[in-house]
């Protein structure tokens, strides 16, 4: 596949940008510590397989093979994503909470991060938007589609592993005020920058 290399740096850019996904990760690291993340972790991991699986469905191959309707789709993600990322900029210090005093249940934190990411802007659009663009029509679209989807789902375990990690570590940063801002900041200018590219790309 010529065009993974390009897919596997935009994936793990896309997953790596702040967006709801990250803030819960870093939040339950804060308060839970690197093992009560895990669950949540996982579970946006897996709702990203379950977004993916429903743009498989003839929505999603018309998207790979009409040039009409991924021009279209195409401005319409990209006006969202400038949206997103204008809205973030703007918005207030974003404030983690301080570690709490009990465990948190994997199950629980498992379920929040599922239905976090069913509901995630970020990963909706991707797949919907940004995915088909990646996908050689000239060769099997399943075998691709796999091998993508799975790679995406394991960039989240891997990325998010990372945030919880440096959540640790950086703790007093994340709880000012200006590291709140700073993440906002970043997470503005990089929806920002994939809602240029998102223009800028051609069928």
């Amino acid at each position: 596949m010529t065009l993974y290399p390009l897919f596997l740096l935009v994936a793990a850019l896309t997953v790596l940008s702040p967006g709801p996904g990250v803030v819960m990760t870093l939040t339950n690291s804060l308060r839970y510590g690197m093992k009560g993340s895990f669950g949540g972790i996982l579970g946006i991991a897996i709702g990203a397989l379950a977004v993916a699986a429903i743009s498989a469905t003839s929505l999603g191959i018309l998207l790979a093979a009409s040039a009409l309707a991924f021009t279209i789709l195409k401005f319409i993600g990209a006006a969202y994503l400038f949206y997103l990322g204008i809205r973030l900029w703007r918005a207030p210090a974003m404030r983690f909470q301080e570690p709490a005093s009990r465990e948190a249940g994997f199950g629980r934190r498992f379920l929040e991060g599922l239905s976090l990411q069913l509901t995630n802007p970020k990963v909706i659009f991707f797949f919907l938007s940004i995915f088909p663009q990646f996908i050689d029509l000239s060769k099997n679209y399943w075998t691709q589609f796999a091998v993508q989807v799975l790679t995406y789902s394991s960039l989240v375990v891997v990325i998010h592993c990372l945030y919880a990690l440096f959540a640790g570590t950086a703790r007093r940063w994340l709880t000012s005020e200006r590291g709140g801002r700073a993440i906002n900041r970043l997470g503005g200018a990089t929806f920002m920058f994939f809602g240029a590219a998102l223009i800028a790309a051609k069928k």
